[in-house]
């Protein structure tokens, strides 16, 4: 069972979130990464994991996380009951290049291959903001990590097409915070299309078996504090749980 949380003055924190959320995405402030990604070496040993998908989801960061405003977003399958949606579609136009960049935001499960167990958690937030969690164990997390950090270190800047074929731009680089877990990396993701900018946040960390990514996205970068603090709870719950 999970032990008290820790992220009880989080939303005191809400305000600075909105501030740097909700500004006007033509005001002409570069968001762009101003540093390289840097890899960072992960832990030279770590014990497989004993989550299962129940588990894993109860340790994801939940509404009494986040800022206020925030508010889960139903999964079509599992929470309204609707059909999987069909793997390829004639009219989708999507695309990446080079492809494996398309990994790159997608769950850590689908980065990492292996995983014994996952869970994803999305919330949506005013000004079209949001946050994104998700966590996969792994009988070697380590690996994982490590994995996932070589698909960053080759996506600094790659291009592609979304469903209805419009180009789109990204940017990756490194963003700088504090280590959480028993080891963490941090980047930002410039995506750009038709003039209009969206900025993901991301950080992704190593906790005993298991790694977590949290990722905040909206018009303008988060607070470095309000993402700090989200990813510090997200490792500090899965420790707990898993104690």
């Amino acid at each position: 069972m999970r032990t008290a949380r820790a992220a009880a003055a989080l939303p005191l924190l809400a305000l600075p979130f909105l501030a740097a959320c909700g500004g006007d995405a033509d005001d002409g402030a570069d968001t762009s990464p101003s540093s390289p990604l840097t890899t960072v070496a992960a832990p030279s040993a770590t014990a497989a994991s004993s989550f299962d998908d129940a588990g894993l989801q109860a340790a994801l960061l939940d509404s009494t996380d986040l800022p206020v405003g925030f508010a889960p977003v139903p999964d079509p399958v599992d929470d309204l009951g609707l059909p999987p949606a069909a793997e390829s579609s004639a009219a989708d136009r999507s695309s990446t290049d080079p492809e494996v960049c398309a990994d790159v935001l997608a769950p850590i499960a689908d980065q990492a291959h292996g995983a014994t167990a996952r869970a994803t958690a999305r919330f949506s937030g005013p000004d079209f903001t949001s946050i994104d969690t998700d966590a996969a164990a792994y009988p070697d997390a380590a690996a994982a990590f490590t994995a996932v950090q070589e698909t960053l270190a080759v996506c600094g800047e790659y291009s592609g097409t979304d469903a209805d074929g419009v180009d789109v731009t990204y940017r990756l680089g490194g963003l700088d915070q504090a280590t959480v877990g028993d080891a963490s990396t941090a980047f930002r993701l410039d995506t750009t299309s038709e003039g209009f900018t969206m900025v993901s946040d991301t950080v992704i960390a190593i906790v005993g078996g298991v790694v977590v990514q949290v990722t905040a996205t909206g018009q303008d970068p988060v607070d470095p504090a309000v993402l700090g603090g989200l990813a510090r709870t997200a490792a500090e719950n899965l420790r707990s749980d898993n104690s």
